[in-house]
């Protein structure tokens, strides 16, 4: 298994770039998204990596964050979507675009993805939802966080957590966010991702 490759970034094309490490040239395929971030040609980088097997190939799923990576290898386990459909979803929606949709169980969203109906989108709920629920919400500095009990802080809180921040960082930027109580999940996750860039 290739965990990551970190090398030049010898080339970018259509869906694609090439990284040479230790004089062996990586054909990795990457969303759009990635590839609009890539540095110049020649900078060494690091991207984590999904490698996968099939009879007569062998492909190379490639994402700078390990979040991207971990949502990727949620979706592919679910019934019906294969990495193509993951890299579909990655392609038009954002990782924090599909987890708040996930959470809020917005099937329009969802059906955005190429090739994504209605039914398919309700399997990626259903399959993928419990997966990035939190059960319990903690305490932080040992007071009760009585104030971000409802269901859209807890879906933002669980989705902040799935984007790889941690439970007490996720907490304290809902706790900091004025007029919470009459946000939608997706507001309170925006203002939140905003307050946390400050910082």
């Amino acid at each position: 298994m290739i965990s990551y490759i970190k090398g030049s970034l010898e080339q970018c094309g259509d869906g694609c770039i090439i990284v040479e490490a230790n004089g062996l040239g990586y054909c990795v395929f990457v969303s759009p998204t990635t590839l609009s971030h890539m540095p110049q040609q020649g900078t060494v980088i690091k991207i984590h990596t999904y490698l996968h097997i099939k009879e007569d190939d062998m492909v190379l799923y490639g994402f700078l964050h390990i979040e991207e990576l971990e949502l990727f290898q949620k979706l592919i386990r679910v019934s019906g979507i294969g990495p193509k459909g993951a890299m579909g979803f990655l392609s038009n929606l954002t990782p924090q675009e599909i987890v708040v949709a996930i959470l809020s169980e917005d099937v329009k969203t969802l059906c955005k993805a190429p090739g994504v109906g209605k039914k398919m989108a309700q399997r990626v709920i259903l399959e993928i939802k419990d997966k990035l629920e939190k059960q319990e919400i903690p305490t932080i500095d040992g007071q009760s966080m009585t104030t971000i009990q409802s269901d859209c802080k807890q879906e933002a809180i669980a989705a902040l957590t799935a984007l790889g921040y941690s439970r007490t960082e996720a907490e304290k930027a809902i706790k900091q966010i004025a007029d919470a109580e009459n946000m939608t999940t997706e507001v309170l996750l925006k203002n939140a991702l905003r307050h946390m860039v400050r910082i």
